[in-house]
């Protein structure tokens, strides 16, 4: 027997397992959400239709009447939704059965009943969608991914204001290289999550109300002499969104896809923060704080995995394939229209819910990391032969021949302790204040300007 829906029945774990975590974009990205949209976009364009002059047949609404038409939105719930769907099952046509539940909604309201030939005018089903997806996507943004990566690089940042001077052992190509700290690495996320974070409020949401291919056709056959790309443009403004110049039957969806790869790229580098911090944990840098309760491993006892990090690698590659295939296929239809794009846009939230799945991973992480400053000392003591390039650049300065090969010959591939290097510190042709001043230097010194470039990056996050 099929199961009924529930949280341990449903097939994808956006909706099962995770479903409480998703919970906030349900209202938005839900067919619920979808049928809501529509509902507004019906209504608003009655009511714009309603408040122009170029059409007197109908006449401008009463404030009882827009308050009416307000109340259906503000009361629309699941039971409506359920109606709707119910009208749908005669139509078999989703569109149409907002447009018969709204004209249901008001043939008892006497003042606007009489024109509800109005409801869905001149409308092909694609001007409706085109613009519930547009809000959907623009809410889904603004209440829910953006302040979820919002509180990431707020983390990060923390992050590079405790750690600004805690000296680390760099790892270019996973080598002993001149050391950095662990505040400035974590600054370079910020900085770089805050110019995609920037780029992605930013994005304009477009939207088209101009018929069955995009030129006006009915409209001009019913009203020729009314400025339909002014009556059109003003009520998509009036929706918040952008209009989106030429059109066929579909809004190109150009925006859509300029807004999932921004979101891909976000992502992206969420990625490799991600990985990052796993390999920081693997090394010792940092300690996880253990939960009560929690285990590691069905077998090993004393282990602590770093989870949320491997969760949020995981969702976010998830995300981005999803948002990929979307932005590769929204741009494409056939001629003036074609249908693929209706069963792929249903699928608008999908990955911006394993995008947000994962800040929360990603924040749960964050959340239980400490540096470990012993183990960070450790491995610069360890690595003096770092001070390798310090030494060669000042022989260069100073005009020592073969300053570079002579440095490779003392430290390539070998391990060097301060004594060493002092001793060959004291053969050069240099000053004695060169010599001072690089017998003095520790592997934890060298770190260029590494804690002021993280206390820039925490103070444009506070600014």
């Amino acid at each position: 027997m099929p199961l009924h829906l529930t949280a341990l029945s449903a097939i994808s774990p956006i909706d099962g397992r995770y479903g409480t975590k998703c919970a906030d974009l349900r209202s938005i990205c839900s067919e619920y959400g979808l049928i809501r949209y529509r509902l507004i976009v019906e209504i608003r364009w009655f009511q714009a239709l309603a408040s122009e002059p170029a059409l007197p047949e109908i006449e401008p609404m009463s404030t009882t009447a827009n308050a009416y038409l307000e109340s259906v939105i503000d009361d629309f719930d699941e039971g409506e939704a359920e109606a709707v769907k119910r009208i749908e099952r005669t139509t078999n046509h989703d569109v149409k059965a907002v447009e018969y539940y709204l004209r249901d909604k008001i043939e008892h309201f006497d003042e606007i009943a009489h024109v509800s030939q109005f409801i869905h005018f001149a409308s092909t089903s694609e001007d409706i969608n085109n613009l519930a997806y547009a809000q959907m996507l623009r809410d889904a943004r603004d209440t829910v991914v953006l302040p979820r990566l919002d509180q990431v690089i707020e983390a990060l940042a923390v992050m590079a204001d405790v750690y600004a001077d805690y000296a680390m052992l760099s790892r270019t190509h996973g080598q002993a290289a001149s050391p950095t700290t662990l505040g400035k690495e974590m600054a370079v996320f910020v900085q770089r999550l805050r110019r995609q974070r920037a780029a992605l409020a930013e994005m304009p949401m477009l939207g088209k109300m101009n018929g069955a291919v995009g030129n006006f056709n009915a409209h001009m056959a019913a009203y020729p002499d009314a400025d339909w790309p002014a009556i059109t443009s003003a009520f998509i403004q009036g929706l918040g969104l952008e209009v989106s110049p030429a059109t066929t039957q579909i809004e190109p969806h150009d925006y859509v896809a300029e807004f999932f790869h921004g979101l891909m790229r976000a992502n992206t580098i969420l990625i490799d923060l991600a990985r990052d911090v796993w390999g920081y944990i693997s090394l010792g840098y940092f300690r996880q704080a253990t939960v009560e309760g929690e285990v590691g491993s069905s077998t090993m006892p004393h282990k602590v995995n770093p989870i949320d990090f491997e969760n949020a690698e995981g969702n976010l590659g998830i995300a981005n394939a999803l948002m990929d295939h979307l932005a590769g296929k929204l741009p494409i239809s056939r001629w003036q229209r074609d249908l693929t794009d209706s069963t792929v846009l249903r699928n608008l939230g999908v990955g911006l819910a394993h995008s947000t799945l994962s800040y929360d991973a990603l924040l749960r992480g964050l959340g239980k990391l400490e540096a470990d400053a012993t183990r960070l000392d450790q491995d610069l003591e360890a690595n003096w032969m770092v001070l390798a390039e310090a030494i060669q650049t000042v022989m260069r300065v100073r005009g020592i021949d073969q300053a570079y090969e002579q440095l490779k010959t003392l430290t390539r591939g070998k391990k060097v302790d301060s004594e060493a290097m002092n001793t060959f510190i004291d053969t050069l042709a240099i000053t004695d204040e060169d010599k001072v001043r690089l017998k003095a230097m520790r592997p934890a010194d060298y770190v260029g300007n590494a804690p002021a470039q993280a206390q820039r990056a925490v103070d444009a996050v506070q600014d």
